[in-house]
């Protein structure tokens, strides 16, 4: 990978061979070298499968690149991101993921609005997630008018425009928007919503602009999409889109990263706070100058504060809702970004384990169930095809009684896929399968995290926290 380092404004050059690498020294490979050791150690003693090549290449180039928040650019495909992130980034399925970004991103505005779409989460590691779940999608949003209000103003159009103008077409389907917070404790649809929870908008309430919430002394109150202009809270897009020529399904969400720019320069996050860049890869070196303008005004203790934000999720799938497949993700990232480069080599190896493929299928049945809803444009033969493939899938990962119970409340939904069976039963099933799926990954990773001691140290760190 031929790289740039990008500053401020600037392009930079940085230290290269003439393979395009950067230079490494030779006790950044006797350090490798050592970590690699303890890293095979650990797998085969658990039983994981342990690719020594692609792990020692890996802890030497992590271990080059340490000093500073780089930012770099693959010369060859166009994408771009900060160092750490490109080092899991492959470019084979760029094209699919380019191919989807033009359902889902917000497209420039000449002179007013301008954006960087970027990848991230799984979809921005596939070196590693040989079973990545949804397509997560992030994109920073810029937009240059004089008042804060106005910028506001924007938003709220282009959201709404988005989602009414994306609702349906041949290869997708809309399911929601994420825009404004609940300003009081209130009953939706039966449903209790929480003061500061964020709103969700399905087609229905958008079209209509309007939806009926219950108070807490029984009062029915009406809240309008405009209600929420000024306070636009966090902003995400979801869409169902399949894939025509591999007949698969996919979740396809994009968290939006707004800032309003002055006519002084300055920026501002219209929820308040303005995300790091140590998770996306960036699909166009086009969008570089907006990335540059807006990045440089990222907080200076932004890796701390990021830090932070993983482990409080860390926090939040190993004590408030046991789910270690989520908190080993997370982990993974903390720990590539702390220094802590040994332990996440090891969880590194963990996630192109066989038995982490559910996590896809887990992933998918809520994909699967999306595409369902009686006015969804997803052919029904994609569905289909979607769900002999996650059949095949629990099959290979799995045998005995574990396999038995998830394939038979598979085959129950896919019969059920071109009959009459009422979407309440369906829904049964595919939340039998995804409860299924959740145990054995649950099992499967702390298991292992929990194997390795100074991983474990680190989760009886977490849990000690309040």
């Amino acid at each position: 990978m031929a790289c740039l380092l990008l500053g401020s404004n600037t392009f930079y050059p940085i230290n290269e061979t003439k393979k395009g690498r950067k230079t490494v020294s030779a006790n950044e490979k006797t350090d490798a070298n050592a970590e690699l050791a303890q890293i095979l150690e650990s797998a085969q003693r658990l039983g994981v499968e342990l690719d020594e090549a692609e792990a020692l290449r890996w802890l030497t180039a992590i271990a080059a690149g340490k000093e500073g928040n780089e930012v770099v650019l693959d010369m060859e495909s166009g994408a771009f991101g900060h160092h750490v992130s490109m080092l899991d980034f492959s470019s084979v399925q760029l094209e699919r993921f380019r191919r989807i970004g033009r359902i889902v991103e917000i497209t420039d505005t000449p002179g007013v609005v301008e954006s960087a779409l970027s990848i991230s989460g799984s979809a921005a590691q596939s070196k590693i997630q040989s079973y990545p779940g949804d397509c997560d999608f992030f994109e920073r949003v810029n937009i240059t008018v004089p008042t804060r209000a106005e910028a506001c103003t924007i938003l709220s159009k282009l959201m709404r425009d988005k989602a009414l103008n994306t609702e349906r077409g041949a290869d997708y389907q809309f399911i929601e928007v994420k825009y404004g917070s609940y300003q009081f404790d209130c009953a939706r649809d039966g449903v209790g919503r929480k003061k500061g929870s964020p709103v969700s908008w399905s087609i229905g309430p958008l079209r209509a602009g309007q939806f009926d919430v219950t108070t807490a002394d029984g009062k029915v109150t009406t809240l309008h999409w405009d209600d929420f202009t000024m306070e636009p809270g966090w902003c995400k897009l979801d869409w169902v889109v399949s894939d025509p020529e591999r007949r698969t399904l996919a979740n396809a969400s994009n968290v939006l990263d707004v800032t309003w720019e002055a006519p002084d320069g300055s920026i501002t996050p219209l929820d308040g706070y303005l995300d790091s860049y140590f998770q996306e890869v960036y699909l166009d070196a086009a969008s570089i100058p907006i990335f540059s303008k807006v990045a440089k005004h990222v907080s200076q203790d932004v890796l701390g504060d990021y830090v932070k934000q993983l482990e409080h999720e860390v926090y939040k799938y190993v004590v408030e809702h046991p789910n270690y497949g989520k908190a080993a993700k997370r982990m993974y990232n903390v720990f590539r970004l702390t220094g802590r480069y040994t332990d996440a080599a090891f969880i590194r190896e963990l996630f192109d384990e066989p038995a982490t493929m559910l996590y896809q299928v887990w992933s998918l049945l809520g994909t699967v169930e999306n595409a369902m809803s009686p006015d969804s444009s997803i052919p029904l033969d994609d569905v289909v095809a979607q769900t002999d493939e996650l059949i095949v899938m629990v099959v290979k990962a799995l045998e005995g009684d574990e396999e038995t119970e998830i394939v038979r409340s598979l085959l129950r939904l896919r019969g059920g896929l071109t009959s009459a069976m009422v979407s309440d039963v369906r829904t049964n099933e595919i939340e039998a399968a995804r409860a299924q799926i959740v145990n054995v990954i649950n099992n499967f990773f702390q298991e292992r995290l929990t194997a390795l001691p100074s991983v474990n140290g680190y989760l009886e760190e977490i849990r000690a926290r309040t």
